[in-house]
């Protein structure tokens, strides 16, 4: 693990306008750089950098953050790798600190699998390029294909020989243990006799290449004869430490750049429809392999782009294919078209016809959006009322998956028109469906309409929560601690011992709140106050660039949109005086202490509900309401006219 003073130094040496530029056109305007969002497609520049702060933000995707934070959105790293990014930019040495033994091993194993399949994609390559059964069978193959020399290159693609014990031989020759070539699965031992065996002996080869550029797993077609109609016609290299197969989607390595730029990725079955669609000039495209797609893969393309076209076979498998896992992407907020291609083409050989441009105006002119595909393919030809019924439940229950209300609202319309049934009918079964959603995720909250958001039909639109305000007054708290956390807002504050002392903004909220064991519920925010005073009587401490720089990335993150985005109440906008932060900070603590005994009104109040009958716990609960009611009542007073809503 890289040492916290090697951290400090890439974070002191990283400019962020250096290394935003390295990716973004930024142009001057006044003390801060702005150009176009590298993180969606926009016309108008709305991305910020600031280099007095060390921050960047798109006002409009609100992506952004510290040069660590950047790079790990941007090229989809670890924070790790992010570090070692900027470390190499900045030509600083990387100092580790010592783990435990422990720790030591588990990076030591997953390390030793990465090196070995590294090492197994490099012998695939060279086989396919320098043997004489490579150049003969394999790259025959990819040949018929028609891929090039260059695109052969790009996908690292190769040949494993027929001799099943070629390759382990070589590899244990060359230093590399059994143990990983069997974890990894590029080997397995064969039962009778310990002997160890290539998984993939003559078949062509497909790495697997993961988002930060390593080799995670292989995929190997056979390419004998002898093997027509065999069901086993692809092997893939078996779940491992470094690999599960429904968090990887083939391709995502070479496409990730594209699908940010064109803001849509393109999704298919295998491998050759990725590597025929990249030749073409097509590169925002990516394979499930497949199977449907997983809440893990969807949200790694959520990352990059909410949009995706399906691009399947006009037949009966493609047209399954393109129903599985689609009410999944939808509950995740993508948005789904659908291209069948024509008949007797799939990706592979309709990009092999076709230029990128023909082939991007294919897809424009024929997608169709996804519930609209639905409705045709489920009901056409279907007289059957029962069968009709099931088909219309369907297409509602996907349906009942979007959480956009506005996207949902144009749905039930389209439904309407389409299907001939009333909308009454329509938002009656949708609010079925999303009750059972709602159920199953565990939550207990009301039927959605698409008039009503957050409620359903007959119920009117409730006022905010004291949980609702309570995050809100929680959140302009950890703001204000963010940026202006040091600042001395009380002096000379005479101590139970007598002595004197000086209070930051920090340290007075955090006392005040102690004073009745009161928290931040919020732990992010939590976090940010304790730490803020813990480190307020550090020499040099200030608030503002310790949480920017944080190495723990999702606080920095949180803190950089603080710092960028633009202040939720006025005196942190405009001054920063000590007085004012003084009234700022007694005013937001005194918002605190009112939502939390409004919580406890609220708490109270059930329980004097379910304690009917038994007077004497009654009479205690209404007396302590009351009291709760009287400390409530002097903090809204205090609080006048300035409440924070």
């Amino acid at each position: 693990m890289i040492d916290r003073p090697t951290v400090d130094r890439i974070m002191e040496a990283a400019n962020i306008v250096e290394v935003v530029s390295d990716f973004v056109s930024l142009k001057k305007s006044g003390a801060n750089y702005k150009g176009l969002c590298p993180f969606h497609n926009e016309r108008t520049p709305s991305f910020y950098v600031s280099p007095s702060r060390g921050i960047c933000k798109c006002f409009s995707c609100g992506k952004g953050g510290n040069p660590v934070g950047f790079i790990m959105e941007h090229e989809q790293m670890t924070y790790p790798e992010a570090l070692r990014w900027l470390a190499k930019k900045y030509n600083i040495e990387i100092k580790e600190r010592e783990l435990s033994d422990e720790e030591k091993q588990q990076e030591s194993d997953r390390e030793s699998m990465f090196i070995v399949n590294e090492w197994a994609a490099d012998y695939f390559e060279d086989m396919l390029h320098n043997n004489a059964d490579g150049v003969a069978i394999g790259m025959q193959y990819f040949r018929s294909r028609g891929f090039r020399d260059d695109t052969i290159r790009k996908f690292r693609l190769g040949f494993s020989l027929s001799d099943r014990e070629a390759l382990p031989q070589t590899a244990l020759q060359k230093g590399y243990k059994e143990d990983f070539l069997v974890k990894t699965g590029i080997c397995y031992k064969r039962e009778n006799d310990g002997r160890l065996i290539d998984r993939f002996a003559g078949r062509v080869m497909f790495p697997w290449i993961g988002i930060s550029g390593k080799v995670v797993a292989f995929g190997g077609r056979k390419l004998d004869q002898a093997t027509k109609g065999v069901q086993q016609k692809y092997v893939n290299s078996p779940d491992s430490e470094i690999y599960h197969k429904e968090q990887q989607l083939y391709g995502i390595y070479q496409a990730k750049k594209a699908i940010a730029k064109e803001n849509c990725v393109y999704m298919v079955e295998g491998y050759t429809d990725v590597i025929s669609m990249h030749q073409s000039g097509i590169e925002n495209v990516v394979a499930n392999s497949g199977t449907a797609l997983s809440v893990h893969q969807i949200r790694m393309l959520r990352r990059f782009t909410p949009n995706v076209v399906l691009l399947y076979d006009s037949d009966e498998a493609g047209i399954h294919a393109a129903m599985r896992g689609t009410d999944m992407m939808l509950a995740e907020g993508m948005n789904i078209k659908v291209l069948l291609l024509p008949d007797g083409d799939d990706p592979d050989s309709f990009a092999r016809k076709h230029t990128a441009k023909d082939f991007r105006e294919y897809v424009e002119k024929h997608q169709q959006d996804f519930i609209d595909f639905k409705i045709d393919v489920m009901l056409r030809g279907v007289s059957d009322p029962i069968k009709r019924a099931e088909a219309v439940n369907s297409i509602i229950q996907s349906i009942s998956m979007i959480k956009d209300q506005i996207v949902r609202a144009t749905y039930i319309n389209l439904c309407v028109q389409r299907l001939g049934i009333n909308e009454p009918t329509i938002i009656s079964t949708l609010n079925k469906f999303i009750r059972k959603n709602l159920e199953s995720e565990g939550k207990r909250t009301a039927a959605i309409s698409p008039e009503t958001p957050a409620r359903p039909i007959d119920q009117p639109l409730a006022p905010a929560t004291p949980q609702e305000q309570g995050n809100r007054v929680e959140r302009l708290i950890a703001q204000l601690v963010v940026r202006h956390g040091e600042k001395i807002i009380y002096r000379d504050v005479e101590t139970e011992d007598g002595d004197k002392i000086n209070l930051s903004v920090a340290q007075y909220i955090s006392y005040d709140l102690s004073i009745d064991d009161l928290h931040l519920k919020n732990p992010v925010y939590a976090r940010i106050l304790e730490e803020a005073t813990e480190h307020s009587t550090d020499e040099g401490f200030i608030a503002e660039q310790y949480f920017t720089m944080h190495q723990d990335v999702e606080l920095s993150n949180i803190a950089a949109k603080m710092v960028m985005d633009i202040p939720l109440t006025k005196s942190l906008q405009i001054n920063s005086k000590e007085e004012s932060l003084r009234n700022e900070a007694e005013h937001l603590v005194l918002d605190f202490r009112k939502n939390f005994i409004e919580d406890k009104l609220v708490s109270l109040k059930a329980e004097i509900s379910k304690s009917m009958g038994d007077n004497e716990k009654l009479r205690s609960l209404m007396q302590e309401y009351a009291e709760a009611q009287k400390i409530r009542n002097e903090l809204a007073r205090k609080l006048g006219n300035d409440i924070v809503s």
